[in-house]
């Protein structure tokens, strides 16, 4: 069965340690995940590295899920690579970069994922996957441009 690959990026108007700190951070990261994926840190570091393992728990397709991720590569503050280890895909390989502008950051993604379950999954993927990807990665985009948002003082 055929890989299917999945890209985003946003450009967030802050200097890029700063947003890898927050797309790097393992409660933060389930923080930018729609309310309805019901994504939650179960166990793991407070502070990722390469070879620290992720488990999340979350709602996937409607169905209560665990997810374990496995952090493979890890160059801060440029990019890191996660895989699942175990969870609801076939495959699931996350590489995420951050690119420095001249006042602002480009965040990458690139996932390369595969369903199990043959032609099965392959209608699962037309009908909903597909769907659910860029509508958790549209939300993580809003979410992640709220970092440009200017601190407003109180009047007064």
């Amino acid at each position: 069965m055929a890989d299917h690959v999945f890209e985003s990026r946003v450009w967030v108007a802050r200097p890029r340690p700063e947003v890898f700190s927050v797309v790097a951070d393992p409660v933060r990261r389930a923080q930018l995940a729609p309310p309805a994926l019901g994504l939650r840190l179960r166990a793991g570091p407070a502070v990722m590295a390469a070879g620290s393992v992720l488990d999340y728990d979350l709602r996937w397709l409607g169905l209560p899920v665990r997810w374990r991720a496995f952090i493979r590569e890890w160059d801060p503050p440029f990019r890191f690579v996660d895989v699942q280890v175990w969870g609801p895909f076939a495959r699931w390989e996350h590489r995420l970069r951050c690119l420095a502008g001249a006042d602002a950051t480009c965040v990458e993604d690139r996932i390369t994922y595969r369903l199990p379950l043959g032609p099965l999954g392959r209608l699962v993927h037309a009908v909903a996957v597909r769907r659910q990807l860029e509508t958790a990665w549209a939300y993580r985009r809003a979410r992640l441009t709220e970092l440009a948002e200017p601190v407003r003082r109180p009047a007064g």
